[in-house]
């Protein structure tokens, strides 16, 4: 690559990335109350998103798995710290694993 093709490459990928960057502030004078909202929510979602397949694939028991994840729920909505919740979740997820290899 010729360097001059380089640096005209690198000019345009800056102006583009700036441009992408301002042009919000530059449409949107006022107060953008319903993105802010929806960008509050999004890792969240985004979490939940990449955390729960692997909450059902992390044993390869699906019902170890899905005990794990009931238990969790029923620790979560009884307001227990994360701490707590995942070790019942991990408690719950292997001895439903163990007894399953038995049976």
């Amino acid at each position: 690559m010729i360097i001059r093709d380089f640096f005209i490459y690198l000019f345009i990928m800056a102006g583009v990335t700036y441009l992408i960057r301002v042009l919000p502030f530059v449409i949107f004078k006022g107060k953008i109350t319903f993105i802010k909202s929806f960008l509050y929510y999004v890792p969240y979602a985004v979490l939940g998103a990449m955390t729960f397949p692997a909450i059902l694939f992390s044993t390869g028991n699906y019902i170890s798995s899905i005990a794990g994840l009931i238990v969790a729920c029923i620790m979560a909505f009884k307001e227990k710290s994360l701490l707590i919740v995942a070790i019942f979740a991990c408690v719950t997820a292997l001895a439903i694993n163990l007894i399953c290899m038995v049976i």
